[in-house]
Protein backbone atom coordinates (compact mmCIF):
# COMPACT_ATOMS: atom_id res chain seq x y z
CA UNK A 1 0.00 0.00 0.00
CA UNK A 2 1.53 3.38 -0.81
CA UNK A 3 -0.70 6.47 0.30
CA UNK A 4 0.03 10.20 -1.00
CA UNK A 5 2.31 12.17 0.77
CA UNK A 6 1.41 16.21 0.21
CA UNK A 7 2.97 19.11 1.46
CA UNK A 8 -0.01 20.28 4.09
CA UNK A 9 -1.73 23.64 3.33
CA UNK A 10 -2.61 25.84 5.75
CA UNK A 11 -6.44 24.42 6.73
CA UNK A 12 -4.49 21.07 6.95
CA UNK A 13 -1.94 22.25 9.56
CA UNK A 14 -4.47 21.18 12.62
CA UNK A 15 -5.12 17.78 11.87
CA UNK A 16 -1.04 17.61 11.13
CA UNK A 17 -0.64 18.62 14.66
CA UNK A 18 -3.33 16.11 15.99
CA UNK A 19 -1.39 13.42 14.13
CA UNK A 20 1.90 14.45 15.91
CA UNK A 21 0.33 15.12 19.76
CA UNK A 22 -0.94 11.26 19.24
CA UNK A 23 2.20 10.03 17.60
CA UNK A 24 4.76 11.42 20.53
CA UNK A 25 2.10 10.22 23.35
CA UNK A 26 4.65 7.72 24.45
CA UNK A 27 7.72 9.41 22.88
CA UNK A 28 10.97 8.96 25.97
CA UNK A 29 11.40 12.09 25.92
CA UNK A 30 8.00 14.47 26.01
CA UNK A 31 7.25 11.48 28.79
CA UNK A 32 10.11 12.62 31.39
CA UNK A 33 9.49 16.28 30.82
CA UNK A 34 5.41 15.58 30.97
CA UNK A 35 5.88 12.60 32.95
CA UNK A 36 1.58 12.70 33.64
CA UNK A 37 -0.03 11.02 30.67
CA UNK A 38 -3.23 13.14 30.86
CA UNK A 39 -1.44 16.48 31.22
CA UNK A 40 1.27 15.25 28.05
CA UNK A 41 -1.78 14.93 25.92
CA UNK A 42 -3.27 18.04 26.46
CA UNK A 43 0.16 19.66 26.49
CA UNK A 44 1.41 17.67 23.57
CA UNK A 45 -1.86 19.22 21.76
CA UNK A 46 -1.04 22.84 22.54
CA UNK A 47 2.82 21.78 21.68
CA UNK A 48 2.02 21.06 17.94
CA UNK A 49 -0.36 23.56 18.17
CA UNK A 50 2.63 25.86 18.01
CA UNK A 51 5.05 23.96 16.58
CA UNK A 52 3.65 23.32 13.62
CA UNK A 53 3.02 26.59 11.77
CA UNK A 54 6.36 27.97 13.23
CA UNK A 55 8.11 24.53 10.97
CA UNK A 56 5.78 25.28 8.01
CA UNK A 57 7.46 29.50 7.75
CA UNK A 58 10.79 27.91 8.12
CA UNK A 59 10.71 24.90 6.16
CA UNK A 60 8.29 22.15 5.12
CA UNK A 61 4.93 20.16 6.43
CA UNK A 62 4.54 16.66 4.86
CA UNK A 63 1.10 14.74 5.48
CA UNK A 64 0.04 11.54 4.30
CA UNK A 65 -3.12 12.42 2.78
CA UNK A 66 -5.54 10.12 5.44
CA UNK A 67 -3.50 11.88 8.12
CA UNK A 68 -1.83 8.84 8.71
CA UNK A 69 1.61 10.34 9.42
CA UNK A 70 3.33 13.84 9.12
CA UNK A 71 7.18 15.14 9.01
CA UNK A 72 7.85 18.96 9.93
CA UNK A 73 11.19 19.55 8.13
CA UNK A 74 13.20 23.05 8.79
CA UNK A 75 14.90 23.84 5.68
CA UNK A 76 18.60 24.36 5.07
CA UNK A 77 20.41 26.91 7.81
CA UNK A 78 16.90 26.90 9.73
CA UNK A 79 17.32 24.21 11.67
CA UNK A 80 18.19 26.95 14.75
CA UNK A 81 15.31 28.99 15.77
CA UNK A 82 15.77 33.24 15.70
CA UNK A 83 15.03 35.17 17.70
CA UNK A 84 11.30 36.27 16.42
CA UNK A 85 10.32 32.83 16.02
CA UNK A 86 11.63 32.42 19.87
CA UNK A 87 9.38 35.29 20.89
CA UNK A 88 6.44 33.79 18.93
CA UNK A 89 6.23 30.19 20.68
CA UNK A 90 7.68 30.82 23.84
CA UNK A 91 4.07 32.47 25.61
CA UNK A 92 2.13 29.08 24.35
CA UNK A 93 5.26 27.10 25.43
CA UNK A 94 5.35 28.30 28.87
CA UNK A 95 1.40 27.46 29.39
CA UNK A 96 2.12 24.11 27.92
CA UNK A 97 4.57 23.41 30.08
CA UNK A 98 3.86 25.04 33.24
CA UNK A 99 6.40 23.78 36.00
CA UNK A 100 8.06 20.98 33.45
CA UNK A 101 9.57 23.69 31.51
CA UNK A 102 12.75 23.55 33.15
CA UNK A 103 13.05 19.65 32.29
CA UNK A 104 12.01 20.84 28.23
CA UNK A 105 14.62 23.68 28.42
CA UNK A 106 17.32 21.18 29.35
CA UNK A 107 16.40 18.88 26.79
CA UNK A 108 16.19 21.34 24.38
CA UNK A 109 19.24 22.84 24.76
CA UNK A 110 21.02 19.71 25.10
CA UNK A 111 19.68 19.14 21.29
CA UNK A 112 20.84 22.53 20.47
CA UNK A 113 24.23 21.84 21.99
CA UNK A 114 24.47 18.74 19.60
CA UNK A 115 23.23 19.40 16.23
CA UNK A 116 26.11 20.38 13.69
CA UNK A 117 26.53 23.72 12.20
CA UNK A 118 26.11 24.02 8.33
CA UNK A 119 23.15 23.66 5.90
CA UNK A 120 20.82 20.33 6.13
CA UNK A 121 17.42 19.91 6.25
CA UNK A 122 16.08 18.99 9.97
CA UNK A 123 13.75 16.13 10.46
CA UNK A 124 12.72 18.28 13.57
CA UNK A 125 9.36 15.70 14.42
CA UNK A 126 7.64 12.79 12.13
CA UNK A 127 5.77 10.88 13.85
CA UNK A 128 2.45 8.38 12.45
CA UNK A 129 -0.91 7.90 14.72
CA UNK A 130 -0.96 4.96 16.92
CA UNK A 131 -3.44 3.10 15.07
CA UNK A 132 -1.39 2.90 11.68
CA UNK A 133 2.37 2.28 12.84
CA UNK A 134 3.70 -0.84 11.84
CA UNK A 135 2.83 -0.39 8.34
CA UNK A 136 5.84 1.44 6.72
CA UNK A 137 3.95 4.97 7.00
CA UNK A 138 6.84 7.10 8.98
CA UNK A 139 9.21 5.42 6.08
CA UNK A 140 7.28 6.62 3.61
CA UNK A 141 6.42 10.18 4.58
CA UNK A 142 10.87 10.76 5.72
CA UNK A 143 11.76 9.22 2.05
CA UNK A 144 9.46 11.69 0.50
CA UNK A 145 11.67 14.13 1.61
CA UNK A 146 14.84 13.03 1.69
CA UNK A 147 14.55 12.08 -2.44
CA UNK A 148 13.97 16.00 -2.43
CA UNK A 149 17.23 16.63 0.13
CA UNK A 150 19.19 14.14 -3.17
CA UNK A 151 18.25 15.81 -5.68
CA UNK A 152 19.75 18.90 -4.15
CA UNK A 153 22.47 17.10 -2.65
CA UNK A 154 21.82 18.00 0.85
CA UNK A 155 22.16 16.38 3.92
CA UNK A 156 19.71 15.12 6.35
CA UNK A 157 19.99 15.63 9.98
CA UNK A 158 17.39 14.28 13.17
CA UNK A 159 17.65 13.47 16.63
CA UNK A 160 15.44 10.88 18.63
CA UNK A 161 15.52 9.28 21.86
CA UNK A 162 13.46 6.05 21.09
CA UNK A 163 15.93 3.56 20.42
CA UNK A 164 13.42 1.21 18.54
CA UNK A 165 13.61 4.11 15.84
CA UNK A 166 17.60 3.88 14.96
CA UNK A 167 17.47 1.03 13.04
CA UNK A 168 14.75 2.45 10.79
CA UNK A 169 16.64 5.82 10.34
CA UNK A 170 19.91 3.49 9.55
CA UNK A 171 17.78 1.55 6.74
CA UNK A 172 16.96 5.26 4.91
CA UNK A 173 20.55 6.09 5.42
CA UNK A 174 21.03 8.15 8.39
CA UNK A 175 24.34 7.76 10.79
CA UNK A 176 24.70 7.91 14.46
CA UNK A 177 26.77 11.35 14.78
CA UNK A 178 26.56 11.53 18.18
CA UNK A 179 24.91 9.79 21.05
CA UNK A 180 24.12 12.17 24.56
CA UNK A 181 22.11 11.94 27.95
CA UNK A 182 20.16 14.26 29.54
CA UNK A 183 21.35 15.11 33.22
CA UNK A 184 18.68 13.85 36.22
CA UNK A 185 17.68 10.75 34.95
CA UNK A 186 16.45 12.12 31.55
CA UNK A 187 16.22 10.23 27.99
CA UNK A 188 19.04 9.02 25.76
CA UNK A 189 19.68 11.35 22.38
CA UNK A 190 20.88 9.65 19.01
CA UNK A 191 22.18 12.75 16.48
CA UNK A 192 21.87 10.75 13.18
CA UNK A 193 23.01 12.51 9.79
CA UNK A 194 22.03 11.30 5.88
CA UNK A 195 24.82 12.04 3.62
CA UNK A 196 23.35 12.65 0.17
CA UNK A 197 22.44 9.51 -1.74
Amino acid sequence: MTETILPARGDELPAVAETLAQAFQTDPALSWILPDASHRARALRSLFRTLVPADARAGLVLRAAGDEAAALWRAPGKAHSGGLEFLRTVVPLVATFGLALRRGLSVQGSIDAHRPKGRFWYLHYVGVRPAHQGRGHGGRIIRAQTAAADAEAMPCWLETATPENVPLYERLGFVTQAEWGIAGGGPHFWGMMRPPG
